[in-house]
């Protein structure tokens, strides 16, 4: 492996939290395009955020984005 353990986490984490970002507001849909706005919330606000889908996928892109990573750290040197 090409980086210790503790930076591999790191370096996951922050993959993980950049694809979080990016994956965050795919198949999102606002109350107001719903039409189903909820009295005293902000017609902006999701409807259904589905985060847990959302998180599954992060994770799935991550490990393959930091799978290349690795791989181009080792075959670098």
């Amino acid at each position: 492996m090409p980086f210790s353990w503790p930076l591999s986490i790191a370096i996951y984490l922050t993959i993980w939290f950049i694809v979080l970002f990016a994956v965050l507001p795919f198949g999102v849909r606002s109350q107001q395009e719903s039409g189903e706005v909820v009295p005293g919330t902000e017609p902006g606000a999701p409807v259904a955020p589905r985060l847990f889908i959302k998180s599954i996928w992060t994770t799935l892109i991550s490990a393959v984005v930091f799978a290349f990573v690795a791989l181009l750290a080792a075959y670098s040197r």
